[in-house]
């Protein structure tokens, strides 16, 4: 499956890497007045079908982030809170191992200001932005919001009138859009639907492996014949104890009620619980307290007195009292389901999917808590062949306890990122994995007992199997303290750029023949000796009389890592990269300001102030495109030797195109 969507992946980006340029968002903006002095400036997007734009808040080490420029504030006007934004959507990019929040088909940001200066006649603000389809496009655009005459004020204090007073300056772009295009993230907003059901499937597997804990499971054979035997007939009892696992499902989805009340509130909440540092601390805090619980050090459970007063109102017979029973069974079995309950909130929460994601998920929880009642209700006679309760309950509440304890540290790590602390770096994580999991290989074959455990003669061969898979899974693990991808756990440990070693152990070998570079060259990807100035890269070709490869690409290009990892990795093309061209990497999204100097401003309005613009205008004027990565062979006389070409993962095809122009050059 992977290889087929990689394949049409590959098609797509291939067919609209030399499109040309374009400028998929259309920016309209208008100006709403409160009062006398305060205003909200609007800047709405029309995004077209199949490109997405990406959030102010989207994380680092990913796609370009959004970014605000306010012009001549100071004495004018004054800021109010930052941007607001509409809800986004979030999708896990496994290339840069990290979550992209991106807006499809429209996007709203909205700046509150309050003005100083009541001659002031209009604010000009900018935004920087990247939008992507099968490429990416960063782009500038700059709006002027024209304001209605001002009064003096009277007063300081606001008066915010209920009929919202609107100015509309909508506009076409007076500033063409900066374009420089970027390769395809590679994970492409996949169908709501198949995410959702993926998140209910998930869930449900959740809580359905909580009903084989000590508090739950021997409840399953009781219930069921509790229902069954005091009916009036069979039908009737298989009724109640569907009702009964019904009753269960909707306790679960009725806990997740108030946050689409806060939602409702906050459009912003969910991003704000994901990304905020404290939450992540909080959640890491409960994960961990959960696990040693599990592990035998003590028990949680609800208040005795809200049990009881729950039991009591069991006993009232009908819907009512069975309803009572199911929530009798949730406060009663806490202490087993509450860790089940709270990764299932924490990973929904911390998924900043909102409240429809965390009601998806909990109905997809309470299903599979359910489920065993149900289908027994239906299938009586199957209840003699249940596994007897025993010691082997408490062994898979131990390690549920362990993979608690494992997940706990996503959240600390979030926390850590946040922070910029780098105490939680990526060889740190892995090692704590590793500690974790193998600390469970030991448990599984008996070396390790814990308090609530059995007497062990032997261990049963499923218990043999489930070790050997934990072992199998720590060896796993232990190469990706030194750089290995682990991809079956990408989602979980900080990226291979938030770590001690970003080229993993060995990185060094890039700079042990420093002594030799070129002046002005570095070594790069594959220890490609590579130039980041265009002139300074043309005069060493023409010392050493070989033909230039201009590479333009990006930091945060992901089909640019994928060209490097899958494509120059070649030996045939590799052997070309190091020995046949000087190669030429100019990175468009290089943030470092150009000294004063060398800024200008093209004859289209556009600000160059940076070293990545400057090299994306040249791209755009000199080969009108305005994809990345795009290939360019030349001459010593800067002259195109074959057609440029973008992202090409195909070996075969971009050694072919390397051969061809390099035959042509004199």
């Amino acid at each position: 499956m992977k290889k087929l969507l990689f394949s049409l992946f590959t098609f797509l980006a291939f067919a609209n890497g030399f499109t040309q340029i374009v400028n998929p968002v259309k920016w309209t903006s208008k100006v709403e007045k409160l009062s006398e002095t305060e205003f909200n400036i609007v800047m709405e997007g029309k995004i077209e079908d199949e490109w997405h734009v990406y959030s102010q808040f989207t994380p680092a080490d990913g796609p370009i982030p959004a970014e605000f420029k306010f012009k001549d504030a100071k004495g004018n006007y004054e800021l109010i809170g930052k941007v607001k934004e509409s809800p986004y959507k979030k999708q896990y990019n496994d290339v840069f191992e990290v979550d992209e929040y991106y807006f499809e088909k429209k996007v709203t940001f909205t700046q509150k200001v309050k003005i100083t200066n009541p001659k002031l006649t209009s604010i000009k603000a900018s935004i920087d932005y990247q939008v992507c389809k099968e490429v990416c496009i960063n782009q500038d655009y700059t709006f002027t919001f024209s304001l209605p005459k001002i009064e003096v004020a009277t007063t300081d204090t606001p008066v915010v009138t209920t009929d919202t007073a609107k100015v509309d300056t909508t506009q076409t772009a007076k500033e063409e859009p900066k374009k420089v295009v970027e390769t395809t993230p590679s994970s492409k907003p996949k169908e709501e639907e198949k995410g959702l059901w993926t998140i209910f499937i998930l869930a449900l597997l959740g809580g359905f492996a909580a009903t084989f804990t000590p508090c739950v499971y021997p409840m399953i054979p009781m219930t069921v014949s509790f229902f069954l035997k005091q009916s009036e007939n069979k039908s009737k009892g298989r009724f109640n104890a569907i009702f009964y696992g019904a009753c269960i499902v909707f306790i679960c989805f009725a806990i997740t009620l108030p946050f689409h009340v806060f939602e409702g509130i906050s459009r912003d909440i969910f991003s704000e619980i994901s990304t905020n540092v404290y939450v992540n601390i909080f959640f890491f805090l409960i994960f961990t307290i959960f696990a040693i619980s599990f592990f035998g050090a003590f028990e949680i459970t609800m208040p005795s007195s809200l049990s009881n007063k729950v039991d009591n109102a069991s006993n009232k017979g009908g819907m009512i009292g069975i309803f009572f029973m199911a929530l009798t069974l949730i406060i009663v079995s806490f202490s087993c389901i509450g860790p089940a309950l709270g990764l299932v909130f924490g990973t929904s929460l911390n998924s900043d999917g909102g409240a429809t994601i965390l009601s998806i998920a909990m109905l997809g929880f309470g299903f599979g808590l359910a489920l065993p009642f149900m289908f027994f209700a239906l299938t009586p006679s199957l209840l003699g062949n249940m596994p007897k309760s025993g010691g082997w309950l408490n062994t898979v509440k131990v390690v549920f306890g362990f993979i608690e304890l494992a997940l706990a540290f996503k959240f600390l790590s979030n926390a850590d990122i946040g922070l910029d602390l780098h105490w939680l770096e990526r060889e740190v994580f892995v090692s704590i994995w590793i500690a974790v999991f193998g600390a469970l290989s030991l448990y599984l074959f008996g070396k390790i007992t814990l308090p609530h455990d059995s007497p062990l003669s032997h261990i049963s061969v499923g218990r043999m199997l489930l070790g050997v898979t934990s072992l199998a899974f720590t060896l796993y693990l232990i190469p990706g303290l030194w750089g290995a991808p682990l991809k079956l756990i990408s989602a979980f440990p900080p990226p291979q750029t938030y770590s001690e070693s970003p080229q993993g152990f060995g990185g060094s070998k890039i700079s042990e023949n420093i002594d030799a570079l070129p002046e002005g060259a570095e070594f790069t990807v594959h220890n490609l000796v590579s130039f980041k100035d265009y002139k300074t890269g043309v005069e060493y070709a023409k010392s050493v009389n070989k033909p230039i490869l201009i590479d333009f690409t990006g930091e945060q290009c992901v089909n640019c890592r994928l060209m490097e990892n899958n494509v120059w990795s070649d030996k045939r093309v590799l052997d070309i990269l190091k020995n046949e061209v000087v190669l030429i990497s100019l990175y468009g999204d290089d943030k470092e300001e150009l000294p004063k100097k060398e800024q200008y401003i093209t004859k289209d309005g556009k600000e160059i102030t940076t070293i990545g613009k400057k090299w994306s205008e040249f791209q755009i004027t000199r080969f009108n495109n305005n994809a990345r990565p795009l290939y360019v062979l030349m001459d010593l006389n800067e002259k195109e030797l074959n057609k440029p070409v973008a992202y090409t993962p195909d070996i075969q095809e971009y050694l072919t195109w390397l051969k061809d122009g390099i035959s042509k050059f004199n």
